[in-house]
């Protein structure tokens, strides 16, 4: 039995009042499927798991919906700050396929590309976490997996081993649309972040293998590395990101040096541009595989020479590392932060980097984001005891193998001057 073909009204119309539902993740977000979701106002308790969803959609404030995320991201803080029932759940990103086992979701909802000649839908640019219980949902008389394809979502391949599409006879409905991947727009680097970069990028050498996280410096690290001279470079990184993409189309990214996955880019979802989602189309040297997988620090380790570049919000003194909370405000969301900061700190080889700019101004006053008390709602995304190279526009700590104390020295000398002093006077405190 293959999938039911039906248009987006009668899809959504499968959505009881009183339901379950879970979607897939980022650019797995089903936008046309939300959009008519949007259009209804018949919810009397409807529960959505899901998390970093792309684009903004009203069925969320919807007083009769709560929305349960694992990640929170600028559709998420909108929804949190017009009121609506969104509450965080705190999770690793290679555990979310266990986490939606909590809730088992009734209806599934994903993004693929169109299906191809033998009736299989190409997971695309997320693989993500959800496959096996896209799976579930579709094989289960009593649950419902719709999928939502469009001609503008790439073809990917799977990583040797592992499976990256869904083959329509799994599935239950079917609804074909004419939306397109979402487009980042370029980050605005400031000079800040242009010296960050500088001081990252020295620690990536040819052969290096890298992860790069969300945001301006991971792409300004990698741009940099397509201006330098060196190369030979490889790729094992949750996210595929523009700085990567510019990096393998320059040529200087061959996988040729990793012991395992020879030649090719491993991910687990693209969020880019839209040049960078055609070159994914059918790509032969970039292979997606499932979170779990590209997650795992025991995988990460086995890599060649592995460079971690990923952000943080704040750092103490001994090096805990801050990336998710704003004070008592979810920002953003645990992700796979811990997973490559602990994969490339079992081994001497490899190399986590942690940037951030020195300061923020918050309510017009100018304060360290390198501190030496945390607030009492501060939440610990990495511990002290994985940290690795720490970087501001003042210079890097590279804090491995020393004490409290020489930690915290070191991370006074790369605060803003303004800071220093009171900074200085909070490490004398420490180690004791």
């Amino acid at each position: 039995m293959t999938a039911r073909e039906l248009c987006v009204e009668d899809a959504i119309a499968l959505v009881r009042p009183v339901d379950t539902l879970g979607l897939g993740l980022v650019t797995s977000t089903p936008v046309g499927l939300l959009k008519e979701l949007s259009n209804r106002q018949d919810w009397e308790d409807l529960t959505v798991s899901g998390g970093l969803i792309l684009g903004v959609f009203d069925v969320f404030l919807h007083p009769n919906v709560h929305y349960r995320s694992s990640f929170y991201g600028g559709g998420e803080r909108h929804y949190q700050s017009r009121g609506a029932d969104i509450q965080f759940v705190p999770s690793f990103f290679r555990h979310y396929g266990l986490l939606i086992q909590h809730l088992a979701p009734r209806v599934m909802m994903m993004q693929g590309a169109m299906p191809d000649a033998n009736g299989n839908v190409s997971l695309s640019l997320y693989n993500g976490a959800h496959l096996a219980e896209f799976l579930a949902a579709g094989r289960d008389p009593n649950r419902v997996l719709i999928v939502e394809c469009s001609p503008h979502f790439p073809r990917t391949l799977a990583l040797e081993g592992f499976s990256n599409e869904i083959a329509l006879e799994d599935i239950d409905v079917v609804v074909y649309c004419d939306e397109y991947p979402t487009a980042l727009g370029k980050d605005v680097s400031t000079s800040e972040d242009m010296a960050i970069a500088d001081y990252a990028a020295a620690f990536v050498h040819d052969g290096c293998t890298l992860q790069t996280g969300i945001g301006a410096v991971p792409n300004l690290v990698a741009e940099a590395l397509v201006r330098r001279d060196g190369g030979d470079y490889g790729v094992h990184s949750e996210m595929f990101t523009d700085g990567l993409f510019q990096l393998c189309a320059s040529g200087k990214v061959t996988n040729a040096r990793k012991p395992i996955h020879r030649g090719d880019s491993v991910i687990t979802f693209a969020l880019g541009s839209q040049d960078m989602y055609e070159f994914l189309n059918e790509n032969e040297r970039v292979r997606l595989a499932p979170v779990s997988y590209v997650n795992d620090p025991s995988v990460i380790a086995k890599n060649h020479r592995m460079v971690s570049i990923n952000s943080a919000l704040e750092v103490d003194l001994q090096g805990q590392i801050i990336a998710d909370t704003v004070g008592a405000r979810q920002y953003s969301g645990v992700g796979g932060h811990m997973d490559f900061v602990e994969g490339t700190s079992l081994s001497l080889e490899h190399t986590s980097l942690i940037c951030l700019q020195s300061t923020a101004v918050v309510n017009g006053v100018l304060k360290s984001r390198i501190i030496g008390d945390m607030s009492p709602h501060s939440v610990v995304t990495t511990p002290r005891h994985l940290a690795g190279v720490i970087v501001t526009e003042h210079g890097f700590a590279d804090l491995r193998g020393r004490s409290v104390k020489e930690r915290a020295r070191a991370m006074v000398n790369i605060a803003h001057p303004q800071f220093r002093d009171e900074l200085a006077d909070a490490a004398e405190l420490l180690g004791r």
